[in-house]
């Protein structure tokens, strides 16, 4: 039986399409996994949806609910944000809550939930200031950034190369115990 809920949020990167085997892998870990879908993303995966909520037993959520429609995920016990686009990063970073996965992770820092970001930019977009600017503001809100050698690294911009899922999940395994 699982007793943890993870929030599983994910922009529009190409690692997203592997997500069906991460939410395997997080249940496997003893998650009971919740996906949430920056739009673009829920529009990549828009014939996997379907299947997505089967596997995980929960809708998958790209918008907000309206006011006094009921919750219908369990309360996080942690977050994972990733992948994690240049956009979701900067905007989670300054607050811009006008997408449900930004408006989740910007309240559950005030919920005081565990949360980790892996990022998935190119070199290109590693090069802007902002981004590391919003790390570190991240950072210093208690979000585990996992980012450089540690986590995810800037590959060229083009260049494919396999994203560390299992790093992010052993991150948010520990930031649930």
């Amino acid at each position: 039986m699982t007793t943890r809920t993870l929030y599983l949020l994910c922009s529009a990167a190409p690692p997203v399409f592997e997500i069906a085997g991460v939410v395997e892998e997080a249940q496997r870990r003893g998650w009971d996994v919740c996906l949430g879908l920056t739009p673009t993303a829920a529009d990549w995966l828009k014939d996997s949806l379907p299947g997505l909520a089967a596997l995980t037993g929960h809708p998958v959520r790209s918008s907000y609910k309206r006011p006094g429609d009921p919750d219908v995920w369990p309360k996080a016990d942690a977050i994972l944000v990733a992948p994690a686009t240049f956009n979701t990063v900067n905007a989670w970073a300054l607050g811009l809550t006008d997408r449900f996965v930004v408006g989740v992770v910007a309240e559950g820092i005030g919920k005081e939930i565990p949360m980790a970001v892996m990022p998935c930019v190119n070199s290109a977009y590693a090069r802007h200031r902002a981004l590391d600017r919003s790390l570190e503001e991240l950072r210093e809100m208690g979000v585990e950034v996992l980012y450089g050698p540690a986590g995810f690294e800037p590959n060229a911009p083009g260049e494919k190369r396999p994203y560390p899922w299992g790093l992010a999940l052993d991150a948010i395994d520990e930031l649930g115990r």
